[in-house]
């Protein structure tokens, strides 16, 4: 779905643009989006498997929840409402915290080009999965798996992974601040 987003420059500032996100990715402009990661107190994190119908990475494994952020919307309404619409799971706000904002640029082809600001939230899953209401257009599958797993597999990627791999320093703030609150349960 296409939506109007708001462009940024390339240190994450707010230009005063609006475009598509199709203008966006097309020429490879800044723009916010968000990332969700849902772990749960026995050390596992929520990963989706990305629709086959997707542009980017059909059929990975990926973050808990991502998305865009709508022109003019605020980054913990619009993880709030990408939760809901992707998982079906309806958070309060105090259930997200935001641990940061990460730069990242992809290109997938000529003509699609991510270059994007993750503002990153983490959250507790106590829900069992089989209440989750997958979105269809969005999600295949969901699975939890073990985070010093899914570590392993994100540092020393096999030729075959089929898992969005991020930068190392990226998932040290998103796991840091997870293994942080296990601490504290």
């Amino acid at each position: 779905m296409d939506e109007y987003v708001d462009i940024l420059d390339e240190n994450g500032n707010y230009t005063g643009k609006v475009l598509l996100k199709s203008e966006a990715h097309a020429k490879g402009l800044f723009h916010p989006t968000i990332h969700v990661w849902l772990y749960t107190t026995d050390g596992k994190v929520l990963l989706q498997k990305r629709s086959a119908c997707k542009d980017t990475f059909p059929g990975y494994w990926d973050v808990s929840v991502a998305g865009h952020i709508g022109a003019g919307e605020a980054s913990l309404s619009s993880a709030l409402r990408e939760v809901e619409e992707e998982l079906g799971l309806q958070l309060s706000e105090k259930a997200l915290e935001k641990t940061g904002i990460c730069k990242s640029v992809t290109k997938h082809r000529e003509d699609l080009i991510d270059c994007e600001f993750h503002h990153i939230y983490i959250g507790e899953l106590n829900v069992p999965l089989s209440e989750l209401k997958l979105q269809e257009t969005e999600v295949d599958d969901v699975k939890l798996m073990d985070i010093d797993e899914f570590l392993s597999i994100v540092k020393d990627p096999p030729p075959s992974s089929l898992y969005v791999i991020s930068c190392p320093d990226y998932y040290k703030s998103v796991f840091g601040a997870i293994n942080k609150k296990l601490k504290q349960d």
